[in-house]
């Protein structure tokens, strides 16, 4: 509730405090508030459509692309709080003069529609940023009607504000108003950054970081006003993952930083030049020790597997294909480099005597078959449904096995008809106990080699991302330092809106 309720009443007195100077320029001027009136109400009405519409288009999408699309909206939302604090930080002490100035012009031309127009997309403005805000914290907000009844209870509490400043009865310290509700839309939109990667995992987006950091368990346990406070307000996870903590702190510690930095301390212009040269220099290095010194782990597998029973099975492996040896045969397997199979088990002979018969029906006659009247040889045609399935790490074995049976049909060699028999070949797998270690070991070194791609590859491109942000800094700064004319030093704690009356 308490999140819903700040981003209501803040958007909300942005956009009430425009509409008042505008309002308060036309009053004193004796123009009439018709137009006015009219763009505000549409702009609140096109606000409230496009909210509606994003949570229908959401609501109908499946699992997965709903995860997609919060990420979505939680980035959006992002953008647009951080855009807005950086605009009220830089343009709030001048908005009444700007305003008054172009109503001035408006008034010049004999109408009051360029005023209307300005009141509608001042609101629609406000009122899309609201709708995208909202809607992205809903999505982390633990009760849904407490968060509509908070955001409702902002906007309403925005334009009781908004009134009292055009009748002149309300005196707002919009300066303070505006640094504490900034503060703490900042550490909220910082919890929308970490939703917005756990909702990119879920969506597919995002692989890599995932594991786990601190237990929050007993910090924030469920139900409690703790949890309602980390979770609900703040949208920090009991079980945040690496990635997620990396993000929020990226976006919460430089928007602080910035924001926040008293003028007094902040460095003047040839030390932040040279400051901005140092921090990319510490980052290109930094993402290059990364680059080569964070190691990639491997599961460290015997050379030869055990076979269930007794014996071992090897594989050599050559591009696509690969010879299997195991159970006294070299089979031959084709495959993508990790999974192998193939579908028979090796040529077998065309003639068969009883002897050699004998060897495959495990020592016993078939059924139906009087080796008195029909001693042989016989003629054999095979039919092979067996298959063999084999996985593979590296060049290592991790499992193996063959199934299937063998149809095999006898004729001649004194036979009045054609025999039919199913033989069951003495199929063979690798020791399961040895799978399984094998199995879980691969899994947990390529869980391991998966992670360690965020501090690999992902940190070093966001190193080098930001080292050649801060040089185009330098190299723009530096272009226009001789164009720029010495600013007046600004006195902190000067209001950075004009009193409305």
């Amino acid at each position: 509730m308490l999140p819903t309720f700040v981003i209501g009443l803040r958007e909300g007195l942005e956009a009430a405090l425009i509409v008042s100077i505008l309002a308060t320029f036309l009053r004193r001027n004796g123009a009439s508030l018709r137009g006015l009136w009219l763009g505000v109400g549409a702009g609140v009405a096109l606000s409230v459509a496009v909210g509606v519409i994003l949570h229908v288009i959401e609501a109908g999408l499946p699992q997965a692309k709903q995860e997609a699309m919060e990420t979505v909206i939680g980035l959006v939302a992002v953008f647009f709080v951080t855009g807005m604090v950086f605009w009220m930080r830089t343009h709030a002490r001048f908005m009444k003069r700007d305003l008054e100035s172009a109503a001035a012009g408006a008034l010049k031309s004999g109408t009051t529609t360029a005023l209307a127009v300005m009141a509608f997309l001042a609101v629609l403005r406000e009122g899309f940023e609201t709708a995208v805000f909202l809607l992205a914290t809903f999505q982390t907000a633990g009760s849904a009607p407490s968060a509509v009844f908070g955001a409702a209870a902002g906007i309403v509490a925005a334009v009781v504000l908004g009134w009292g400043m055009y009748r002149g009865g309300v005196k707002l310290n919009l300066q303070r108003f505006f640094s504490i509700t900034g503060f703490f839309l900042i550490l909220v939109a910082a919890g929308l950054v970490l939703n917005a990667f756990r909702t990119g995992h879920e969506a597919g987006w995002v692989t890599v970081g995932q594991g786990r950091t601190v237990d929050l368990t007993w910090l924030a346990p469920a139900g409690s006003i703790r949890s309602a406070l980390f979770s609900g307000v703040l949208g920090i996870p009991r079980d945040p993952r690496v990635i997620e903590v990396i993000a929020w702190a990226a976006y919460l510690v430089p928007m602080l930083l910035i924001t926040f930095l008293p003028a007094r301390v902040r460095p003047g212009q040839v030390l932040a030049q040279r400051l901005r040269v140092v921090g990319a220099t510490v980052a290109v290095v930094a993402a290059v020790v990364l680059l080569f010194a964070v190691p990639t782990p491997k599961a460290d597998l015997p050379a030869t597997a055990p076979l269930q029973g007794s014996g071992e099975a090897t594989i050599a492996i050559d591009g696509t294909t690969a010879v299997l040896a195991a159970d006294g045969k070299s089979i031959q397997l084709t495959g993508d480099g990790t999974t192998w199979t193939a579908k028979h088990t090796g040529d077998r002979p065309s003639t068969l005597d009883i002897t050699t018969l004998l060897t495959y029906t495990g020592n016993r006659v078939p059924v139906g078959l009087d080796v008195h009247s029909a001693p042989g040889p016989y003629q054999a045609s095979w039919v092979d449904h067996t298959s063999v399935t084999a996985t593979t790490y590296g060049d290592r074995l991790v499992d193996a096995s063959t199934t299937g049976s063998v149809v095999l049909t006898l004729s001649g060699g004194g036979l009045t008809s054609p025999r039919v028999m199913t033989l069951d070949p003495a199929n063979w797998q690798v020791d399961p106990a040895y799978a399984a270690k094998a199995t879980a070991a691969v899994a947990s070194a390529e869980a391991t080699a998966h992670d360690r791609l965020l501090w690999s590859r992902w940190v070093p491109i966001a190193l080098l991302a930001t080292a050649l942000l801060l040089l185009v800094q330098v190299v723009r700064n530096t272009r226009r330092a001789p164009l720029r004319a010495p600013r007046a030093p600004v006195t902190e704690g000067t209001t950075h809106v004009d009193s409305l009356t």
